[in-house]
């Protein structure tokens, strides 16, 4: 006897968003942990389904997609004495407090950054850990167990500082490392974390932290040892103009020349920020396909810039969307995210030209691409089932008539049900197996004794 798949049918959503031109009005029938059949206005599923999920007052959207992100960054948002600082003074006085980083911390920390995630419509997030002081060696094996707790899928980055204030950079020596220690730590956790092809929960990319904190010899090392072992490259660029004066000094060379001549200038790799770049530097970023991720909220915080998202997608460089770090949003909340790079978006390019559904489409096809991924991103037949459901219920959307539109016009904060591969993983806006107020106490307690012991 073959073991019967239970289908569910989400049934006539309030509004539906998939990432294609298919007539959804009918919804979607989920088989398993993928997406069977789109079901039009006044049709029915082709086959029994064992379980009928009412949409009609939902929203429904692919589960949204963060492409960039620094977890442990949750235990410091709104430091005072860095609220109103640039990037580089940002950092300065941050590394300091984030080299007093435990374990415990990291987990609570991630913990914390995937739950806010979560409740926001976000079913995969990218992560990028590059503090390794002593005693946090093993910080992306924390990672991975929180994920797998959570349901949730992610990419996960091993990043690396090897260049110390010592030799030119900015991190303070006790958060760098040495380029053996870095590239045989990478070769570990791609060997015991990573899974391929569709369908995978944990992937582990490689990605040194920036220009101004590895050393060339880390970046192309880093580059071929990705090659070799078939995953993807991250890093920030582009993002300040500080940056860019510190390319030229340090080597010679604007970012995207030191990108080419580190060997990551391809369709590997993808890009934190990317701002400053000019007009051929951006066709050629298209003409390689290499992604950006656009993260709206924390360039406006540290006034970093505007990313020319339009003209870099028309390129050819896959355009995704990421919160960033929990210390220069000061949230992780992806939905909110998508509103903010709408808004900033149309004033660089008019509002006519950056819609609601191209700014949705960042964040769901645009960031699958950017993380290397055909499974998920949009809802259709054979995708993953991966989804959010919003409900407009509350006073913020009253009097609102668009429904995918109003999600990010009134304000859309939070998922009433979230599913990762055909599992619920949030139910009435709570989060399966979670308890939310314990979290909070021990993520604040963490938060507070890691500024205390760097005081």
């Amino acid at each position: 006897m073959s073991q019967h798949t239970p289908r569910t049918w989400v049934k006539n959503p309030l509004g539906i968003f998939t990432g294609t031109d298919t007539d959804a009005s009918g919804g979607l029938v989920v088989e398993g942990a993928v997406i069977r059949e789109i079901i039009p206005a006044g049709g029915a599923p082709e086959a029994p389904v064992d379980e009928v999920v009412d949409a009609s007052r939902h929203v429904v959207i692919p589960g949204l997609i963060n492409t960039h992100h620094h977890f442990y960054q949750t235990l410091t948002r709104a430091w005072r004495p860095v609220v109103s600082a640039e990037l580089f003074p940002w950092l300065k006085g941050l590394y300091g407090v984030w080299a007093g980083l435990t374990p415990r911390d990291l987990e609570l920390a991630t913990t914390a950054a995937l739950a806010e995630l979560l409740l926001s419509g976000c079913t995969t997030a990218a992560d990028h850990h590059y503090l390794f002081p002593n005693g946090l060696e093993d910080a992306i094996d924390v990672q991975v167990d929180v994920v797998k707790k959570l349901g949730m899928r992610a990419t996960l980055t091993r990043g690396s500082m090897s260049l110390g204030e010592e030799d030119g950079g900015l991190p303070p020596q006790s958060t760098v490392q040495d380029a053996d220690t870095i590239l045989a730590d990478s070769a570990r956790l791609i060997a015991a974390h990573h899974e391929r092809g569709d369908g995978a929960f944990v992937q582990i990319g490689l990605a040194p932290c920036s220009p101004f904190s590895v050393t060339t010899g880390v970046m192309r090392d880093t580059a071929t040892l990705a090659e070799q072992l078939d995953v993807r490259l991250h890093t920030h660029l582009a993002e300040t103009l500080d940056e860019e004066d510190f390319c030229r000094e340090m080597f010679g060379l604007r970012t995207v020349d030191y990108l080419e001549s580190v060997g990551w200038l391809s369709d590997r790799t993808w890009l934190a920020h990317g701002i400053h770049f000019d007009d051929a530097e951006i066709a050629r970023l298209g003409a390689a396909g290499t992604a950006v991720s656009h993260c709206a909220t924390s360039n406006m915080r540290l006034a970093s810039g505007i990313a020319r998202a339009i003209e870099l997608e028309q390129a050819g460089a896959p355009v995704g969307l990421g919160v960033d770090g929990s210390a220069s949003n000061d949230g992780s909340n992806m939905i909110q995210e998508v509103r903010q790079a709408l808004y900033l978006q149309r004033l660089r390019y008019g509002a006519a030209a950056v819609t609601p559904e191209r700014a949705l489409g960042w964040a769901t096809a645009g960031s699958a691409r950017a993380l290397g991924r055909s499974d998920i991103g949009t809802l259709a037949p054979g995708k993953q089932a991966d989804l959010a459901m919003f409900t407009l219920d509350e006073l913020r959307f009253s009097g609102s008539h668009d429904p995918v539109a109003a999600l990010l016009l009134c304000g859309a904060e939070r998922a009433d049900r979230v599913m990762v591969g055909g599992r619920w993983r949030v139910l009435d806006g709570q989060i399966t197996g979670l308890d939310v107020p314990q979290l909070i106490a021990h993520h604040s307690e963490a938060a507070r004794s890691l500024l205390a012991r760097h005081s």
